[in-house]
């Protein structure tokens, strides 16, 4: 069996990478910028260049391969799902969101791309062409890296809704999640929600940082209005409007969550006070 894991200078691709090869599966990793791609561990593996967005690439990447691991890119999905029949792929392991579980997902700037990516994925299961299984992880732990400039300059992180709870999930355990159903023929043709082991809010995710790393991470409540302004250098209006109706929406209100990590890969969800152990230099100077 040969894997084509798409987005491999990503923290979940890169993890898989490493599973993969030391489980003796043969894989391909892929980037649009392949030279630049440091295999965990030195090993010494396939490169190919994929970009998503340019169906150029899509036939020698997919050529000789059996699975795929796929970002929720939704510009060419139809093309790279018909060159993937083409090239005899038979498994699809999408990395979609749980956003795509809301009501509103179709108009969600953050849900609309994995929802097309999933809708895409199904039908060309419907028609025989492929399975598909959808990875749907919440709120990734390191979105918190987003504080660690604040925090390494000694500066409080600005929260607009300082008590709005998230599921923080390992990279790890999505890793793991993923390269369960890849490698796990049974595990095929199935969505999987899947949570870190906690429901926190963003000022508890605050206090375990400053345990963990040693380092003081206090936090200034301010206006939406205030924190869109602070990021609209490197975020979109949309997105950033989405952030925040989400995050109201969860003020004071617990994320349920589900066993889906632990089930899928035989051990609990990593909690977030170990990634922030895991992470502690990514917030020293």
């Amino acid at each position: 069996m040969t894997v084509l894991v798409t987005g491999s200078r990503g923290r979940v691709g890169s993890t898989l990478l490493g599973l993969l090869h030391g489980a003796g599966v043969k894989v391909r990793a892929a980037s649009k910028n392949p030279a630049d791609l440091a295999p965990p561990g030195g090993i010494d593996i396939d490169t190919v260049r994929c970009d998503l967005s340019d169906p150029a690439d899509f036939d020698a990447a997919l050529d000789g391969v059996d699975s795929v691991f796929l970002y929720a890119e939704a510009s060419h999905i139809e093309t790279f799902l018909a060159r993937a029949r083409a090239a005899g792929v038979q498994h699809i392991a999408l990395l979609s969101s749980s956003s795509v579980l809301a009501p509103d997902a179709a108009e969600n700037p953050i849900a609309a791309s994995h929802l097309a990516v999933e809708r895409a994925l199904e039908a060309a299961a419907a028609r025989g062409d492929v399975e598909a299984t959808h990875l749907q992880p919440g709120a990734f732990a390191t979105n918190a890296l987003q504080w660690s400039w604040a925090i390494k300059a000694g500066r409080p992180v600005e929260l607009p809704h300082p008590g709005s709870h998230g599921d923080p999930i390992h990279e790890r355990d999505v890793a793991e999640a993923a390269f369960a159903v890849l490698t796990e023929p049974r595990l095929r043709g199935s969505s999987y929600l899947l949570t870190g082991p906690e429901s926190l809010t963003f000022t508890e995710q605050l206090a375990i940082l400053t345990e963990a790393t040693g380092r003081p991470a206090p936090f200034v409540p301010v206006t939406p209005e205030q924190w869109k302004a602070s990021v609209s250098a490197h975020i979109p209006e949309a997105f950033a409007d989405a952030l925040l109706s989400y995050w109201a929406s969860h003020d004071g209100r617990p994320v349920p969550l589900s066993e889906t990590v632990q089930e899928l890969t035989g051990h609990p969800g990593r909690t977030f006070t170990e990634w922030a152990t895991d992470h502690a230099e990514a917030f020293h100077p």
